[in-house]
This record gives C-alpha cells, structure tokens and sequence, in this order.
C-alpha cells in the first residue's frame, strides 16, 4: 500500500453502517469504523459526494427477497416483515455490518499492490456495478451491497472500476451520476435505442430522469409518465411530450419502452407498443408481480429485455459523456452524510425530481 507521506491516513473514520435489514433505526451514524486498507489491485478513495438510490433503500428494507411482493415504499420505513436475510440483498445474502452508497466520487489517496502509484491524486468516479476480479462471467457485485461504499470518508475498490473523471461539476454531482445514469443508459443501449419513439415511466426518478437525457442525446422523441407537478420540470429537462401516471396510452405509439416501475398497469405497456417494440426494464417500484398476456407479445413480435449487468463500456461511454458536458446533474436537495436518515425520508416522500445528494464529509 502507498500513500502520500504528506498525508498519513487516519485509523477511524466516520460512516453510516447499516446493521441488518429493516427500518431506519438499521442505519448507525459511527465515528470509529477503521479507515479500509486497500488490497492487492485495489486503490483507496477519499469520498467525497455520494448520493441515493432506490437500492439503498430496497437493501435496507430486505425488498429484493423473493418473499416480499408488494411495491417498495409500503413499508419502507420499518422493512418487510417477510424478507428473508438469505436474499434481502441486490445478488442473494448480504453481511453484516455494511456501509451502503453506491454513488462514490473522490480522490485515491492511496493504492495496494499492482496498482500504479500514480494514480494517487487521481479524481474517480465509481462504476457501482460490475463482474469482480476471479469471478464467474455472470457474477455481480455492487459498490454499497457486496462490498462497503460510499456513505464512508474513506472506500476501497478494485482499481479498474475507478475511473478518472474531469469535470468543473462538485463531488456530489458528479456522484450522483454513477448509479442511475449507467443503469439509464444501460437500458438504452440494450435496447439500441435510436431517433425512434420512446415512452419513460417512472420518469421524474433518478433513474427515469436520466433516461430522459440520455434518450434526447441519442436524437429520440421521449414521452415522460410522471405527476402532474413535475411534468414541467420534465419537459425542461428535455421530455417532448409528459403524460400523467393514470392517463391512458395510446396503443401501439412507442417504439420501446423504458420501465422502471411494473405494477398493476403493466399489461398496458406492452399495449402501448408498436408491432416489433422492445420493452427494457430495471426496476418495479409499483410492484414486482405483473400480469402477461402472452398473445400480446407473440401476435406483437415484442421483445423483453431485464437490465441490470452492463458491459464496461456503458460507465465508459457515461465519464465521457460527462467530461463533454453532454449531460447534466438533476440534484434537487443535498444533505451532509450524519443526516442520511432524513434524506432517505425525503427520498421516500417521492416529492422531489432527479437526485439526493450526500456530502461527505458531513
């Protein structure tokens, strides 16, 4: 390991553990968690913005078992009475404690073995989901879940998944593109979305909101499902046409679907596609039990893609993307990391557009 002899790391650091699944009261403000030392291949990184997910809260809440079946803000506060610790977690069992975050921007201060001295000083972005290191071809871990991450002064990851990032943008913003942004534009390219008809639900989202920016960038007309009182937000951020959360669709209008949220009107999204559209999802706050009929796929030629595995260059295509300036941040709040409590209630309250932040130190 190095570090800038200038620049001694400090045993403890200050971070919020999360103890187990279930309510707010899982989550532990600590100031004596020892600082990681990184491994071989592995770099140190001082946090310097983080921001939330929707996985921040559903690995809290145990939502991703199998035994929960009902949307992901019923319970939300104090977790699901039927999760199961044996797959509350994005990819199956997690351990415990765990410090959540998989939004991370920083500085590496320091590098393990194999890694290039160099790097220290280096301002990174953090790919959050990727195969690890001596892992299956399918494998999957996530910065935040599988291993410790960003709600911390200090993080470790493997060298690769830190990419150099320059941009005039804050550590917060810039954080706050990492895991929505490349699981936008994950479902974009899976979909090899063109200048064509798309329809974005879930759209004022972190994820949804994205989508809608990187979906203009790639010359597409997007149409926007959201509350009546962020259509306008909306349609600044680029959405051509914005529909509300109960309005009809027009049948067989959009070329793909984006969805990030499922539920009981599900059925109507396959409706709502051309004959050969594809629908892509990654997500289902309003619910991951669903109803198909599967003549409206076979007598349609549709396509169904489930997104979550990226190829690498999806987070590459997304630093540049950002160090062009071709897209921007959609933070509407930011708190300091003691206070994440109160920032997942106000993600929870679902009254913003785009992004919480989280500054760290803090």
């Amino acid at each position: 390991m190095t570090h800038p002899e200038h620049s001694p790391l400090p045993e403890v650091m200050k971070a919020v553990v999360l103890t187990g699944h279930g309510g707010f009261d899982r989550l532990e403000w600590r100031e004596d968690v020892p600082v990681p030392r990184p491994q071989a291949g592995e770099v140190l990184i001082r946090v310097g913005g983080s921001a939330l997910n929707n996985t921040d809260v559903n690995t809290r809440t145990g939502w991703y078992s199998k035994a929960v079946r009902g949307d992901t803000g019923s319970a939300a506060s104090g977790g699901y009475d039927g999760a199961s610790d044996a797959d509350g977690g994005w990819a199956g069992a997690l351990s415990f404690p765990r410090i959540q975050g998989a939004d991370c921007c920083g500085v590496i201060v320091a590098v393990g073995q194999g890694q290039d001295p160099a790097r220290i000083g280096e301002r990174i972005l953090v790919r959050p989901m990727y195969q690890p290191a001596g892992g299956e071809p399918d494998a999957l871990a996530t910065f935040g879940s599988e291993r410790d991450g960003g709600f911390a002064e200090y993080a470790c990851v493997e060298g690769a998944q830190a990419f150099r990032i320059v941009s005039p943008l804050s550590d917060v913003e810039i954080a706050s593109f990492a895991c929505a942004f490349s699981t936008a534009e994950g479902m974009i390219q899976r979909a090899a979305l063109g200048a064509e008809r798309v329809l974005i639900t879930g759209a004022s989202g972190g994820v949804g909101s994205a989508a809608v920016q990187l979906a203009k960038r790639r010359g597409a007309h997007v149409t926007a499902v959201t509350s009546p009182s962020k259509m306008e937000a909306l349609r600044a951020l680029g959405a051509d046409a914005v529909l509300g959360r109960d309005a009809a669709l027009p049948e067989g209008a959009f070329d793909v679907v984006l969805d990030l949220v499922g539920g009981a009107r599900w059925a109507d999204l396959l409706e709502a596609l051309a004959v050969r559209g594809r629908y892509v999802t990654s997500g289902a706050i309003a619910g991951p039990i669903v109803e198909l009929d599967l003549r409206t796929l076979y007598l349609k030629d549709l396509t169904l893609v489930g997104s979550t595995r990226q190829d690498r260059d999806v987070f590459a295509d997304l630093v540049r993307y950002i160090e062009a300036g071709e897209i921007r941040p959609t933070l509407c709040a930011t708190y300091p990391l003691r206070e994440l409590r109160a920032a997942q209630e106000a993600f929870l309250e679902k009254s913003h557009m785009g992004k919480i932040g989280i500054a760290i130190p803090g």
